[in-house]
């Protein structure tokens, strides 16, 4: 007899009535770094029925920290991370049926997605493609759980389309800026702190029981000590774009989307945010000192090479990625070192 889920059915608030909603549900996971991998091993170990995994990045050296699916040989010949994920994930349980996707999500990618799933995960490194996420959950009734860390912070918190505030009722504006792992750093407890939050509430979600349903936004810092958790109910804003009464799921719209080009001639990709923005260029210096890239400034633009790129960083949030023609390739650069 097989009891492979047997010690999760003898949990009362989940079972064998539980376990069986559990094995018929769909989630999608946008990222398969720290996060995306913990959740994803999670859920499978846990019987999901099928689970697919986005991401456009390969494995690097530095992913093997905290990224907990991945090994030496994915690092040396660059594997994606969605391939080396699937391959991983399909030897711990094969009776899951597993999709990985090489792909960039943008706005109708991800509405193609949400059409076919019960839930989706947050694990990916930018603002911009959450509040995608976040139009996509509220335009298609489906549920999503934001998380992030960095350092030895994180944060979570679920969003139930009609119940509970969006994203962007708690945010109003895109964050601009910001520590990312690549410029702050991170330990991975904080990534199990904040995969742990998110199973937590996935698994409550997939067997339906919504009374469980923790209703906060949770934050922490592990190595401060601190902990706080957050009612969000009376952020909820009727007038709220993405989810108010009269919606209009702004962040899908190619409009409120950063732009992309190649630039003719050159093997440079120019990314420009939806809106002009200030970026505090000494604060971007400081941290990329602690990089192992060389940096250089002047009052007008800053200039920061590492490996065979390099980012040149206007004051008005227009980037210079030089070293690429892959629109893609520029993009997880900009959101690795610009968040």
């Amino acid at each position: 007899m097989n009891n492979r889920y047997s010690r999760q059915e003898l949990f009362p608030p989940i079972g064998k009535e539980g376990q069986q909603k559990i094995s018929t549900k769909h989630v999608l996971i946008i990222g398969a770094g720290a996060l995306g991998t913990g959740s994803a091993e999670a859920l499978v170990r846990a019987g999901i029925g099928k689970l697919t995994i986005v991401d456009r990045d390969y494995v690097e050296w530095s992913n093997l920290q905290r990224q907990q699916l991945y090994c030496e040989e994915d690092a040396i010949n660059r594997i994606p991370k969605a391939i080396a994920a699937g391959n991983r994930l399909k030897a711990i349980n094969s009776s899951v049926d597993i999709k990985t996707l090489i792909a960039d999500a943008s706005g109708l990618e991800l509405e193609e997605w949400a059409k076919q799933v019960d839930l989706i995960i947050d694990a990916t490194d930018n603002f911009e493609t959450r509040m995608m996420i976040n139009d996509v959950s509220q335009k298609y009734q489906v549920p999503w759980i934001y998380g992030a860390c960095v350092g030895s912070y994180g944060i979570a918190y679920t969003i139930i389309p009609e119940k509970t505030p969006c994203l962007a009722c708690l945010l109003k504006t895109i964050p601009i800026g910001g520590l990312t792992c690549d410029t702050g750093g991170i330990i991975s407890p904080a990534v199990n702190m904040v995969v742990a939050y998110q199973i937590s509430e996935a698994l409550k979600l997939l067997v339906g029981d919504m009374d469980s349903l923790r209703n906060k936004l949770v934050s922490f810092d592990l190595w401060k000590n601190q902990y706080s958790a957050i009612g969000a109910d009376k952020l909820k804003d009727e007038h709220c774009p993405s989810c108010g009464k009269e919606r209009s799921y702004p962040y899908l719209s190619f409009e409120n989307q950063t732009k992309t080009a190649v630039l003719c001639g050159r093997d440079s990709v120019q990314i420009r945010p939806p809106s002009p923005i200030e970026r505090d260029l000494e604060a971007l210096e400081k941290a990329f000192l602690k990089q192992n890239g060389t940096v250089q400034r002047n009052p007008y633009l800053l200039s920061y090479s590492i490996d065979h790129h390099r980012l040149v960083i206007f004051k008005d949030g227009r980037v210079l990625v030089h070293g690429t023609k892959d629109i893609t390739e520029a993009k997880a650069l900009y959101h690795r070192y610009l968040g």
